[in-house]
């Protein structure tokens, strides 16, 4: 059973002027903090850990270095390694090598990002793609939603809405300060009439591909539980109709949807 407690929070606005005051203040803790506490992390990590201890306390530096530079050249990235539409650079949340994965993904590096891409690859094979990173915070270039995947006799539940070709899985969207199991719960209690069990819920995974009906660079991440439920269910008629699914079912799903199908399929979960 996982209950982790997964909480986003949208970024407020800031005055520019804190903003620019901040700035100074970090560039001013970092020429006169840093050293020290580098030089301190460094022998602490061999006193306990050895090179391994060491070598972890780098590699967490060369992340945060890599957010770092995502912030700060997400502008000349945007022009130089992506085309026009695509997944943009600047989550500071995120690495340059997990933004430029998810370009990867999508196909929309520019030739100059493609050559970049290969590099990395040489030196560390599938480096970018890798490095996508599917727990970073929200932003207005990824949509966060949660899905309860039921599965009954290795069919799969979802609904099918009136007038809409796809299928739909029975989810929620995310929500701030909320966790996904409080969120789910209510969310399929309010639309389906049954109550699922907090105790039985199960992590199954994050799925991320392109949006359907939103411009190239707008991504959908969802995250996905498994969890029992109490009652009758039903829906309202005019949102649709329940439908149990098959793997063949899939050309009807979304593009996300699709990943979640191809991982119960191999799963053996769905027939």
């Amino acid at each position: 059973m996982i209950l982790k407690k997964q909480i986003y929070k949208v970024d407020k606005k800031v005055n520019p002027l804190i903003g620019i005051l901040l700035f100074f203040i970090s560039i001013f803790l970092l020429i006169f903090t840093l050293p020290l506490g580098f030089i301190y992390g460094i022998f602490h990590g061999l006193f306990k850990k050895g090179v391994v201890g060491l070598g972890e306390y780098l590699l967490e530096i060369a992340i945060s270095i890599d957010q770092l530079g995502n912030v700060g050249m997400q502008h000349l990235l945007n022009v130089l390694w992506i085309k026009k539409g695509g997944y943009k650079f600047g989550n500071r949340d995120e690495t340059i090598s997990s933004a430029l994965g998810r370009n990867n993904k999508l196909g929309t590096l520019t030739k100059f990002g493609i050559a970049i891409d290969k590099l990395l690859d040489f030196l560390d094979k599938n480096h970018s793609l890798n490095s996508i990173d599917y727990y970073i915070e929200p932003s207005k270039e990824i949509l966060d939603q949660l899905v309860w995947v039921h599965i009954v006799d290795q069919k799969l539940l979802a609904t099918r809405p009136i007038g809409k070709a796809k299928y739909v899985l029975p989810g929620a969207q995310k929500e701030p300060d909320i966790s996904d199991v409080m969120v789910l719960t209510k969310e399929i209690k309010e639309g389906w009439k049954i109550t699922l069990d907090i105790s039985s819920f199960e992590y199954i995974g994050v799925f991320e591909a392109r949006v359907d009906g939103k411009g190239p660079g707008i991504l959908v991440r969802k995250t996905c539980y498994f969890s029992e439920y109490s009652g009758d269910m039903s829906i309202d008629p005019e949102l649709g109709e329940i439908v149990w699914l098959k793997y063949q079912d899939r050309k009807n799903a979304s593009e996300v949807d699709k990943l979640i199908f191809d991982f119960l399929k191999d799963s053996d979960l769905l027939i």
